[in-house]
C-alpha cells in the first residue's frame, strides 16, 4: 500500500517493467485549465495503471480528478502533459481499432433521450464485427419491460442498465464504468454485480468509479484514491485497511442489560493507557477506536466477559475502505 499526500513515490503493480503490459498505463499525467483568470490543476501527476482481468476502482470526492483522468484516459480530453497509454496507443489519436475495443458507460448520460432502448441498441450493434446479441444483454439486465420506452421517461436505474447493455455490445477488452449500480435496486445491483466479475473473469480490463464503498471494497481488485489531482493512497481493499501493528481498529462491546451500570464504573478504557483511544457509550454499548494493542482488547474483554457473563456483542473490526477515504480525503475535496 502507498498513502501519502503527495504524488505517490511507488508505482503500482502493473507498472512493472516484467509484468504483462497493462491495458491502460498513465504517467505523470497533469491537465490544467483557466477559470475566472487563474490556472486550476484539476490533475496533477498522477501516475496508475490497470491490467487485464482485474477490476481497478478509482475513488475520490467531487473536484478531486478522477472524472478528467477518466476523459483523458478514453480520448475525450487532451492532457497538458504527462503520457497516457490505453491498449498501446495514444488514446486521444487512437486507431479505430482500439476505440471499437473500448466500452465507455457514463453515468445517466450520453444516451439520446427520444429513443428508445431496443433501438438505440440495435443501432449500436450495427457499429461492430462481432457485437453481443442485443436479445442477450436485453434478458441478462432485464430491460426487456422498458425495452420499447423512450429513454427519456426511464428511471435513473434503468438509464444505466441501457448503458451498460451499450458499452458491452462491442465485446470491450477495456471496459470504462462510471458509478455503475447508481440507481439500481438490489436485485439489479447483483446482477450488475455478477456481470463484473464474469467479464474481469474473461480477461476484461474494468476501471470503475463509485462513490460507494462498498461497491469498491467488494469488485476492486486495485484501488486508487485521488485527492487534489493526484494518487493519495493505493493498494488492494487488503493493503488500504490493514490491521498490522498499530493499525487503527474498532472495538465494539454491548453488555446485557444487568451489567449495564459497570459502562460507568471505572471501566478500563477511563485510565492513562487509553488516553490516545477514542471511545463513545450509548446505552450499554460502547465503541473503541484507535491503536488498541493485543493487551488493552484482551483487557476489555476480560472486563466484557467478568463474573463468567457473555456480552451480547463483542467485535474487533479493521478500518473500512470508507475510513481509509475519509482519512486520506478529508471534508474539503480540492
Amino acid at each position: 500500500m502507498v498513502l501519502n499526500h503527495a504524488a505517490p513515490t511507488q508505482p503500482a503493480p502493473d507498472a512493472d517493467p516484467g509484468a504483462e503490459t497493462p491495458a491502460l498505463h498513465i504517467t505523470d499525467l497533469s491537465e490544467t485549465f483557466e477559470r475566472k483568470g487563474r490556472q486550476v490543476h484539476a490533475v496533477n501527476g498522477l501516475s496508475m495503471a490497470a491490467r487485464r482481468g482485474q477490476v481497478t476502482a478509482l475513488l475520490g470526492a467531487n473536484g478531486a480528478g478522477k472524472t478528467t483522468t477518466l476523459q483523458c484516459a478514453q480520448g475525450l480530453l487532451r492532457p497538458t502533459s504527462g503520457t497516457v497509454r490505453l491498449l498501446d496507443e495514444d488514446p486521444w489519436q487512437a486507431s479505430p481499432d482500439v476505440r471499437a475495443r473500448v466500452g465507455v458507460m457514463l453515468q445517466d448520460g450520453g444516451l439520446p433521450q427520444a429513443v428508445r432502448p431496443m433501438e438505440l441498441l440495435r443501432h449500436v450493434s450495427r457499429l461492430y464485427k462481432d457485437p453481443r446479441p442485443v436479445n442477450e444483454l436485453i434478458e441478462l439486465l432485464g430491460i426487456a419491460p422498458f425495452a420499447t420506452t423512450s429513454i427519456r421517461r426511464l428511471s435513473g436505474g434503468q438509464r444505466q442498465r441501457v448503458g451498460l447493455a451499450a458499452a458491452l455490445i462491442g465485446r470491450p477488452e477495456v471496459l470504462f464504468l462510471d458509478e455503475p449500480s447508481a440507481g439500481l435496486d438490489p436485485q439489479s445491483r447483483q446482477i450488475v454485480f455478477d456481470l463484473i466479475t464474469q467479464l474481469r473473469d474473461a480477461g476484461t480490463c474494468i476501471i470503475l468509479t463509485t462513490h460507494l464503498m462498498d461497491d469498491a471494497a467488494r469488485l476492486a481488485d486495485y484501488v486508487y484514491i485521488v485527492h487534489h489531482g493526484s494518487v493519495a493512497a493505493q493498494g488492494t481493499v487488503a493493503d488500504l485497511v490493514s490491521t498490522e501493528q498499530h493499525a487503527p481498529v474498532v472495538m465494539t462491546v454491548t453488555l446485557a442489560e444487568q451489567r449495564a451500570r459497570d459502562l460507568r464504573e471505572q471501566p478500563p478504557w477511563q485510565t492513562d493507557s487509553y488516553r490516545e483511544i477514542e471511545w463513545t457509550v450509548k446505552d450499554r454499548t460502547v465503541t473503541l477506536t484507535g491503536e488498541l494493542t493485543a493487551v488493552q482488547i484482551r483487557e476489555i474483554t476480560e472486563w466484557a466477559t467478568a463474573d463468567n457473563t457473555i456480552p451480547e456483542t463483542l467485535s474487533v473490526q479493521p478500518r473500512s475502505l470508507e475510513d481509509v477515504f475519509l482519512e486520506v480525503s478529508g471534508s474539503d475535496p480540492r
